[in-house]
């Protein structure tokens, strides 16, 4: 598979998260050619404010693999990942993050964000550099599921 491929299963991690009633965001995380975890962004339900979809599937891959450390995987991300969650797969050396949609103003306005933070100036400020790459493929699907999910909650 490819990171196309790949995404679009993080795509698909959020429609499952929007119908499990958390919010619109999915990821997965490969090492290897495998897809050792998935996540859904279901803190509210849980509540636990860092239960997003990036951080579950890190912590999951960590489990399943039985280290804290991913140097080498690429973490797959439905929305361009927070900086709590950028910087969570820093800590577990997560080498690459693969993500089908940028962060909004407006997104970070309604506080689906932490601010206007851009984690690629953090990135470029820390000593353990994570590639960040961006494919626009799926953005506007996104974009919709949010606007869809917004709907339903609002």
């Amino acid at each position: 598979m490819d990171d196309k491929e790949y995404l679009k299963l993080a795509v698909e991690q959020a429609k499952i998260s929007v119908e499990k009633g958390g919010f619109p965001a999915g990821a997965i995380v490969v090492k290897d050619g495998e897809i050792v975890a998935k996540g859904i962004s279901i803190g509210f339900i849980l509540n636990d404010p860092t239960s997003h979809a990036e951080t579950a599937s890190v912590r999951e891959a960590c489990k399943v693999l039985a280290t804290t450390d991913l140097s080498g995987a690429t973490l797959y991300a439905s929305l361009q990942p927070c900086l709590m969650c950028f910087s969570g797969a820093n800590w577990a050396g997560v080498s690459r993050i693969v993500y089908g949609c940028r962060k909004t103003d407006e997104m970070a306005k309604k506080n689906y964000y932490e601010g206007f933070t851009n984690v690629e100036d953090v990135n470029k400020n820390n000593i353990r550099k994570i590639e960040l790459v961006f494919i626009p493929d799926f953005e506007q699907e996104m974009l919709n599921l949010v606007r869809k999910w917004e709907d339903k909650i609002l």
